[in-house]
C-alpha cells in the first residue's frame, strides 16, 4: 500500500501547491485484513482521481477495520483538505502523529493546514517539528521561510531559504523566494543575482523576470527593466500595471 504525499512549496510571488500521488513511501505492514488493503487501495485512487467524498468513504472503512493505521488518518486528513475542511483534517494529522510521532509529512501538511487557517505561529512550530524530524526535508525549510516572510521577519526567512538551497541548489522557487524577500529589504543587487539564478535554471519562468524587472527599476535602470517586461510579455505573462506606468514615467518611454 502506497502512503499518499501533499507536496507544498509556498512562493513570495505566488502560492504554488503541487500534489504528487504514488509517493514511493510504502505503508508500514502491520497484521491486519486484506479488506484494510481493499479499502486503502481504492480511497488512494478515488483522491488521484479528486474523488474526495468517496475516498473519505474507504479510509473510514480501513480505519474501522485497523484503527492503528497513521497512514489512512493521514491520508484522510489530506483529502478533508482538499475539501476544504480544515478542522477536520487538522484533527485526522494530530491522530497520525498520535500513532506516528516520527510523520515529518503528517507535521508538514497540518502546518499547511494551520496556514491556510491564518494561524502562522502553529504553522511555524509544525514545520520546525518536521525539520528536526528530517533535517533535509527542503520544502519544510521553504514553507517555514514563506511564514516567516508573511511575519514580516525577513531575515528568517532568508535564511530558511539559503537553507533550502544548500539542500538543493537547482531549487528554483527558493531562489525566487530569496531574491523577493532580499527586494522587499531594498536589496536590490542581492535580488537581481538571485533573480538571475532562476532563470539561469529555469528561462522561462516569468515570474522571476517580473521581479528582476521591478528591481531594476528601483535600480533605475530602466533599459534593463524594459527588458524584463518585454521578456515577460514574450512568455505570455501579465506585467503589473502600476510597475508599467512608474516606468514608463521615469524612463520617457510609451511602451
Amino acid at each position: 500500500m502506497k502512503r499518499l504525499d501533499m507536496r507544498t512549496i509556498l512562493s513570495a510571488w505566488t502560492l504554488i501547491i503541487f500534489f504528487t500521488t504514488g509517493c514511493a513511501k510504502a505503508q508500514r505492514q502491520q497484521p491486519e485484513l486484506e479488506n484494510v488493503r481493499t479499502y486503502y487501495n481504492q480511497g488512494t485512487a478515488y483522491y488521484n482521481k479528486g474523488q474526495y467524498d468517496k475516498a473519505i468513504s474507504d479510509f473510514n472503512k480501513a480505519i474501522e477495520l485497523n484503527p492503528k493505521s497513521d497512514d489512512a488518518y493521514y491520508n484522510r486528513g489530506l483529502a478533508y483538505y482538499n475539501k476544504g475542511q480544515y478542522d477536520t483534517a487538522i484533527s485526522d494529522f494530530n491522530k497520525a502523529i498520535e500513532l506516528n510521532p516520527k510523520s515529518d509529512d503528517a507535521y508538514i501538511n497540518r502546518g499547511l493546514t494551520y496556514y491556510n487557517k491564518g494561524q502562522f505561529d502553529r504553522t511555524i512550530s509544525d514545520y520546525t517539528k518536521a525539520i528536526e524530524l528530517n533535517p533535509a526535508y527542503v520544502d519544510a525549510y521553504t514553507n517555514r521561510g514563506y511564514v516567516y516572510y508573511n511575519k514580516g521577519q525577513f531575515d528568517r526567512a532568508i535564511s530558511d531559504y539559503t537553507k533550502a538551497i544548500e539542500l538543493n541548489p537547482a531549487y528554483v522557487d527558493a531562489y525566487t523566494n530569496r531574491g523577493y524577500v532580499y527586494y522587499k529589504k531594498a536589496q536590490f543587487d542581492q535580488a537581481i543575482s538571485d533573480f538571475n539564478k532562476a532563470i539561469e535554471l529555469n528561462p522561462g519562468y516569468v515570474d522571476a523576470y517580473h521581479c528582476r524587472g521591478a528591481a531594476y527599476y528601483y535600480k533605475k535602470e530602466y533599459d534593463k527593466a524594459w527588458d524584463d517586461v518585454e521578456k515577460v510579455q514574450a512568455l505570455g505573462g501579465q506585467v503589473h500595471p502600476e510597475i508599467l506606468k512608474r516606468l514608463r514615467e521615469a524612463s520617457g518611454r510609451g511602451r
